[in-house]
This record gives structure tokens, C-alpha cells and sequence, in this order.
């Protein structure tokens, strides 16, 4: 397997087959203890390679590209968190991977992964997309699909980012976020992201399909890193961190002030990358293993 280290870009691609002919593909760089990071909705395994090739100065780095993306095989109409957890554990089986990351729809699918799963031994999750008592909105579901239907790709968009964004936005009207769009997302990203609408609503029915089924993360065994943007904006993401802390057996909470929900892939990846790597190597209670050399502190 071809690894990289943190100076490089993170291009070796690698492909897990399935036995009905599925594939899902994933990106590594690294060397030492192995991840497995899971993207969220409307992103690419290449949008994690900045936090990744943070993380790779310790770690072999596997970013996992989802169903409908890239290399890997479509969703399929039968697509399930279920599906999305089959293939994270065919990575890991792969790769001997006892670590896990996940950030937004990612970390909901790292959650459902971990329950039951002695294989990870800690997790970290970035604003994982928990909905509580319908939390995380969804009302934009049935106009977002209408114009899927119509082919308006960016009104979709549109109404997805007003449904789902920061509390502060969701009164902007759709006009005006329409035209307000290119200040914030570049045209390269903005068409990753309109190539992707229709795997992000797949995914947000499952979102509403677990609404309040968080008392099920008591079964993860593993020691899990709760992280937080303080400048998100989302009162969803106040509420699951708050609920996770009191189910999860073996947690701990990680602010980052300055960041918002895309704090882990855009606005900080080394940021939150230099603290995943401090709970990754901290040693564990009970263990006579020393941290790894050279490891920050946390």
C-alpha cells in the first residue's frame, strides 16, 4: 500500500471489492496506527486531504469515499445508513483500522458503526449529524425534491441551505442567498456540491429515520471525542452534544471557538487535526503503554 507523509498531497487511491461487484475506494497518507475518516453530505474524501495530512504525521490516514462519489459505487436504491456502516467495516477489516473520524452526516455514520463494535477503540466525531425530537430540520425535504425534479439544481441547493444552515440565516430570503452563494463557495466546489443533491437527500431520510434513537450510542464501547465548533450557529448542534455526553459510557467534549461546522475540512483542519491526534495517542487508564514519542499534548 503507497503512503505518504505529511508533505505530500494525498493521491494513493485504493478500491475495496465486494462480492456483488461493489466497490468503494479510499484515499491514504501516512504512516503509523491506522484512521478511517468518513466525509459528510455534499463532500468528497479529497476535501478531508488538508486534515488528513495533519493527521498522517502519526497516523495511516484512510479518508473513505462514499457511495455516489468518485470511484466508489452508487447508492443504489436500497442505500441505508446500514449500507454506509457495511462498507466503513469492509475498510476497516481491510486495513486493521482501530481508530475512527467522523464529521457531520460522517460522524452519524461513525456513531452507528461504533455501537457494538469493539474493533474501534476511539472515535472522534465533528458535529455529528444527531437529530433529537426533529432537532435538525427537515421541512425543506419536499421543495428541495420538487426541484431536483425540475432539474433547478441551485435552488435546491439553496433551499437545503436555508432549511439546514445557522439559525441566523434561515431567514435570508431565497433570492438573495442565491446571489450571496459565490462569495462563499467557489465554483469548483459549488458543482461538487450540485453533483451531490440527490445523494444528500438519500442521506438526510436517513437523518429523520434515526431522529431521537441517540440512547442507542450507549452500546460503543469505545472512548469518544466530541467536537464542536463555537462559532456553528445550530441549536441541533448544542442539543446532540449535550444529549451524546449523557449516553455515550466514555466521552469527552472539545470546543473550537473560532470554527463553524465545516471547522475539521475548511476553516481549521490542522486545528482540529492536532487535537484528534493528542486523543489518539494520550494513553489509555489501566494501560502500561507509554504515548508515542513526539505526540502533543492535549
Amino acid at each position: 500500500m503507497t503512503t505518504h507523509n505529511m508533505n505530500k498531497t494525498v493521491d494513493a487511491t485504493h478500491v475495496v471489492h465486494y462480492q456483488d461487484g461493489a466497490k468503494i475506494s479510499y484515499l491514504t497518507v501516512g504512516s503509523g496506527p491506522a484512521v478511517i475518516v468518513i466525509p459528510g453530505a455534499l463532500s468528497m474524501a479529497a476535501g478531508y486531504a488538508a486534515f488528513a495530512s495533519a493527521l498522517a504525521e502519526h497516523f495511516t490516514v484512510h479518508i473513505i469515499e462514499r457511495r455516489g462519489r468518485g470511484l466508489s459505487s452508487p447508492q443504489g436504491e436500497d442505500y441505508s445508513i446500514r449500507k454506509e456502516c457495511e462498507d466503513v467495516l469492509a475498510l476497516q477489516q481491510q486495513t486493521g483500522a482501530s481508530l475512527l473520524v467522523g464529521h457531520s452526516f460522517g460522524g452519524l455514520v461513525a456513531l452507528e458503526v461504533a455501537r457494538n463494535n469493539p474493533a474501534f477503540t476511539r472515535v472522534a466525531v465533528y458535529e455529528p449529524g444527531v437529530s433529537i425530537d426533529g432537532s435538525i430540520p427537515m421541512g425543506w425535504m419536499p421543495g428541495y425534491e420538487k426541484k431536483l425534479a425540475e432539474k433547478r439544481y441551485l435552488d435546491a441547493f439553496v433551499e437545503f441551505s436555508l432549511g439546514v444552515g445557522p439559525d441566523r440565516a434561515r431567514n435570508t430570503p431565497p433570492w438573495l442567498m442565491k446571489l450571496l452563494l459565490p462569495l462563499f463557495i467557489n465554483s469548483h466546489e459549488r458543482e461538487l456540491m450540485l453533483g451531490l443533491l440527490s445523494e444528500n437527500l438519500r442521506e438526510h431520510r436517513e437523518v429523520a429515520r434515526l431522529d431521537s434513537s441517540y440512547t442507542h450510542y450507549r452500546e460503543i464501547p469505545a472512548n469518544v471525542l466530541l467536537m464542536y465548533g463555537g462559532k456553528s450557529g445550530s441549536a441541533w448542534v448544542d442539543l446532540s452534544m449535550e444529549r451524546l455526553a449523557e449516553v455515550l459510557p466514555r466521552s469527552e467534549a472539545k470546543e473550537f471557538p473560532k470554527l463553524n461546522h465545516f471547522g475539521i475540512d475548511k476553516q481549521g483542519p490542522q486545528e482540529v487535526a492536532g487535537a484528534v491526534c493528542a486523543y489518539f495517542l494520550r494513553q489509555q487508564p489501566g494501560t502500561n503503554r507509554p504515548p508515542a514519542r513526539g505526540g502533543p499534548t492535549f
